[in-house]
């Protein structure tokens, strides 16, 4: 039977993509496992792999086609024997035009047949396949398919994957099952007695529902006195992202300076050490940085956190991102288990990260989560700035650059190269005096480096 392969959702939070390149052609055999193309996400590109095993019956969607909605057919897959008339219909209007008329087609019989109490029975015998659970259904010792994220996010929710129908090719589940099942399961465990009650509305709505949109700035301006530069995928998710982020966390806004000289002086040394060849290494002021605040993390759990509506996450590792300026956009890969790694291991994965950021090569797990971010605007000369918090992080740490400035010492007045930073707080999960306490961690780390090895 000819299926449609559909736009794979390759992160949670992937909604559309664009279809980047076909590495298959119509008429070509594929098998489980083959590329079949590489989609382009709003962070990275992702090579896409075969589920099923037949012959590249048509391609709907071009390569270099943008804005692909997440399970929105992209090519027909045919089994064996089929040619590309068999098909399934994609536009939507003629599959509603041929989902019409096969019920009229099933009505006229049954009516003529409505006297056979049999024709009755079998009728409503016939389950219900809605992409909800199905609480009464049967178990079955058949392969469930489905997606990887389908899979993890059925086990989050607690759904049993045997009593979900997929809605992929060949009935493959995906993550609009798991998400329709999901709120099915949790509309049977949410109490029935409370009809009456006016429930509060969700965070987005209140933050939406009394604001007006922003008039177009096109209004303006003259019409050949600016160029018009259309929106990538990324600089769309980074707007989406970034106004929801500010809109609806509380931030507040912590600042210290920090005396990097013994910093300066310990890279230095450090960096004259290193090794040619294989374990070369080469320390930034920045590697310092993520250390520090990976074992401050560990220092002040309470800063290691992130915000739910029914309880507050706290990470047991000092997950830290570091943003990366790309031509492109912003993305932040993540240094996991930051305070077990030593400073040679952080500054080469730190490297490793970037360059694969800049190339789009970066898988989603490698860029989403974390418990912590840093953003350092230093070697711009920026003195301080303050950062918007990326979900669903609970702070973020905005460092400028290290210039000297005149400090008082014993009632002297010395110099000494100063570094400030700001920490934006996310004001639900961290209040001032942890924000404060963490910050406190963090200077003395960077101004006596030799305690990181404590």
């Amino acid at each position: 039977m000819a299926t449609n392969i559909l736009m794979p959702a390759l992160s949670p939070t992937m909604e559309e993509g664009k279809l980047a390149k076909w590495h298959v052609h119509e008429g070509d055999e594929v098998h489980s496992g083959d590329i079949l193309a590489e989609i382009e996400t709003d962070k990275a590109t992702m090579e896409f792999e075969a589920v099923d095993e037949g012959k590249i019956g048509k391609i709907l969607v071009p390569e270099g086609t943008e804005g692909v909605k997440v399970n929105q057919p992209i090519a027909v897959l045919l089994g064996d024997g089929e040619s590309a008339g068999a098909a399934p219909p994609t536009d939507i209007s003629a599959a509603m035009a041929s989902i019409k008329d096969a019920v009229h087609a099933e009505a006229k019989p049954a009516a003529s047949k409505a006297a056979k109490p049999e024709a009755k029975a079998e009728t409503t015998a016939k389950p219900k396949t809605n992409g909800h659970a199905q609480a009464d259904a049967p178990p079955t010792a058949q392969r469930i398919f489905a997606s990887p994220l389908a899979r993890r996010m059925a086990a989050q929710a607690g759904v049993d994957l045997s009593s979900v129908h997929g809605s992929g090719p060949r009935g493959r589940i995906v993550k609009s099952d798991i998400q329709s099942a999901s709120s099915f399961v949790a509309r049977k465990r949410a109490p029935q007695d409370d009809a009456g009650v006016r429930h509060p509305e969700a965070p987005a709505q209140r933050a939406t529902k009394d604001v007006s949109p922003l008039p177009d700035a096109r209004l303006f301006y003259a019409k050949d006195s600016f160029e018009e530069i259309p929106h990538d995928s990324m600089r769309k998710a980074i707007a989406k992202r970034l106004t929801s982020a500010k809109t609806l966390i509380p931030h507040y806004y912590l600042t210290i300076d920090c005396d990097i000289d013994r910093l300066l002086e310990a890279r230095a040394r450090l960096n004259e050490k290193s090794p040619k060849g294989e374990g070369a290494y080469k320390l930034s002021v920045n590697d310092f940085i993520v250390k520090a605040a990976a074992l401050a993390l560990i220092r002040v759990p309470e800063v290691n956190a992130s915000w739910t509506d029914t309880a507050i996450l706290r990470h047991k590792h000092a997950d830290v991102g570091v943003a990366v300026a790309l031509d492109f956009g912003l993305i932040t890969p993540i240094v996991f288990n930051a305070e077990e790694k030593g400073l040679a291991a952080i500054s080469n994965e730190v490297k490793s990260l970037a360059e694969r950021a800049r190339n789009k090569k970066l898988k989603p797990q490698e860029y989403e989560g974390g418990g912590f971010s840093i953003s350092n605007l230093g070697m711009f000369g920026i003195r301080d700035f303050t950062a918007v918090i990326n979900p669903p992080q609970a702070a973020i740490l905005a460092v400028g650059a290290g210039e000297s400035r005149a400090i008082v010492r014993d009632g002297k007045v010395e110099t000494a190269t100063i570094m400030t930073v700001t920490m934006s707080c996310d004001h639900r999960v961290i209040d001032g005096a942890t924000g404060a306490r963490f910050l406190q961690a963090f200077k003395s780390f960077i101004e006596e480096p030799a305690a990181m090895l404590l």
